[in-house]
């Protein structure tokens, strides 16, 4: 008689290695769990249900799961965090701010419209300033009193068109911002499903290369482009979008100036790859191929 087979992540929950099918996935993505001694990274991964499933570790490595959206982000596109300060927009809970710190940011300004969100682990780590209650629209570099070299950028109920002008503003050299391109908030109202999800493809490919154009025309490198490896609270999948704020002279912190001394030729072969990273992001065939991993991971 034949073994029946089951879902990796519905599997995990049966187990009682994970909580909820959602927090299974976000496991499974994270690269967490072994089957057979092999590690499985995909949630829809038909596993007979006499197969030994363990997981490395239960307990997520960062104050909350959107933690995991930021590593990605540094895994994907190779990003140093090292000594730099980073501004993080919409810091809720502090997901992004504890991924900063564990890669070597020296500082980190949490920024967030509510109130009283942040992990108490984050508000009492001196490398933190919280500013709650604060619209990051209307802050000026004058009002924050310094300046950060990187941001991220993960907000809700509102377009990145709308925020990226106040962060620019808020930047200096190398001047990198990590946004989260929620397809949800930036679609019309009529391309939007129950519950807030979009689910067509299509709608999917629209908003990323709507975002990426809208980019390249407010004076923004775009470098990178990536997935989130897991989705929203609804299920709506996610992108990372990686920019640069044009017409900056780079610099380093403090402890890194050796480094730049590599010559300005190996600066000028950077900025070449930089544009052709810009080619390879507006590419139509390139985001769509993207969409389709993206839906094939985390929708199946």
């Amino acid at each position: 008689m034949a073994i029946k087979k089951e879902r990796l992540d519905l599997l995990l929950v049966e187990k009682g290695l994970a909580e909820s099918r959602e927090k299974a996935r976000a496991t499974i993505l994270a690269g967490l769990v072994r089957v057979n001694g092999q590690r499985i990274d995909k949630a829809g991964t038909q596993i007979p249900e006499d197969a030994e499933v363990s997981v490395e570790s239960n307990a997520c490595p960062y104050v909350s799961r959107g933690g995991f959206k930021l590593a990605r982000a540094v895994e994907a596109f190779e990003l140093s965090l090292q000594g730099y300060t980073v501004l993080d927009v919409g810091a809720s809970t502090g997901g992004f701010t504890d991924v900063a710190l564990q890669n070597g940011a020296s500082r980190v300004i949490a920024v967030d419209v509510g109130y009283g969100q942040l992990a108490w682990s984050l508000r009492q780590d001196e490398r933190v300033r919280s500013l709650e209650r604060t619209n990051i629209r209307y802050v000026t570099a004058e009002q924050l009193g310094e300046k950060a070299q990187i941001a991220t950028i993960d907000v809700a109920f509102i377009s990145l068109e709308k925020v990226l002008p106040a962060v620019k503003e808020l930047l200096e050299p190398p001047g990198y911002v990590i946004a989260l391109i929620k397809p949800q908030f930036e679609a019309g109202k009529d391309k939007v499903g129950k519950k807030g999800v979009v689910r067509e493809r299509k709608v999917h490919r629209e908003v990323i290369e709507g975002l990426v154009q809208w980019s390249l025309d407010h004076d923004w490198k775009v470098l990178g482009l990536d997935h989130s490896p897991i989705t929203g609270p609804e299920g709506n999948i996610e992108y990372l979008l990686w920019l640069q704020k044009k017409n900056l002279q780079q610099t380093y912190p403090e402890g890194q100036q050796e480094q730049t001394q590599q010559s300005t030729e190996q600066e000028q072969s950077n900025d070449r790859d930089d544009s052709n990273r810009n080619l390879y992001v507006i590419d139509g065939e390139a985001i769509a191929e993207l969409v389709d991993r993206a839906h094939n991971r985390l929708t199946s």
